[in-house]
């Protein structure tokens, strides 16, 4: 299970450390493990923020939530509460974040390290300030853009088709999340509660889901990537073809 200090865990809740000591001191978010005078967080943790925040948005009272809180943790079997946050605020990949300075970044792109490309970088979320350096939540996605660049294609164009498979992903999983969440929620709360004797079961589902999508996604890519490449360069490799079919029947003449 990942672990945050308590600066990352408001930053990945997208809330600020105030909040996160708030909630500690109103009881709706567990105390952290502590290592000497260092406060370490979990996954269950920052499920826990995130519920709080939705609720924040509904616009529960910090009373109303730690009502629903103790209740829920009250109705059931404590492990299966936080069994169940953690499913839902587990990140979705065993990838494990980097850190990369700027000087990396323009040995990695040269002259096209610019103000404005790690701007748009950051926008982007592929990098992310901390301090002087820069996270990368994803080396591998790093590393692809590394490699395009390599190749001769424009950082430009490369984060182009970042914003562009950010966009088109992001859709997509909003609407598998849509339509797992209203199976979730007819199969195991018809009337709109979720009840903690179903924890474990909802949890269960969510864990199983996690690979299947990025199985889904995996193929449906390859058998896309694989169509289009065909189509793009099908007929370009064709025309050579002729080319120089037609200049070996002229030397042949």
């Amino acid at each position: 299970m990942a672990e945050y200090r308590i600066d990352e865990l408001a930053r990945l809740a997208n809330t600020t450390v105030r909040n996160v000591r708030v909630y500690q001191d109103r009881g709706l978010l567990p105390p952290p493990r502590r290592e000497g005078r260092v406060g370490i967080y979990t996954e269950v943790h920052l499920a826990r923020l995130r519920l709080i925040g939705q609720l924040l948005k509904r616009g529960y009272t910090f009373a109303n939530i730690a009502e629903l809180v103790t209740v829920w943790e009250r109705g059931g079997d404590l492990s299966e509460v936080l069994g169940f946050e953690a499913a839902v605020g587990d990140p979705w990949s065993d990838e494990i974040p980097g850190y990369i300075t700027l000087d990396e970044l323009e040995e990695l792109f040269g002259e096209q390290t610019t103000p404005q490309t790690v701007a748009r970088a950051v926008d982007l979320g592929l990098i992310e300030p901390e301090g002087k350096r820069y996270r990368v939540p994803s080396p591998r996605l790093l590393h692809a853009g590394v490699e395009l660049v390599a190749i001769g294609m424009p950082l430009d164009a490369v984060l182009d088709i970042a914003q562009g498979l950010r966009d088109r992903i992001d859709a997509a999983a909003g609407e598998l999340t849509r339509r797992v969440s209203e199976h979730i929620i007819a199969a195991y709360a018809p009337e709109g509660i979720l009840h903690s004797e179903d924890l474990g079961e909802v949890a269960d589902v969510i864990r199983r889901v996690r690979p299947l999508a990025q199985v889904a996604v995996d193929s449906i890519l390859a058998q896309a990537m694989s169509r289009h490449m065909h189509e793009t360069l099908g007929d370009h490799f064709a025309a050579i073809i002729d080319h120089l079919r037609e200049q070996g029947e002229r030397q042949s003449a």
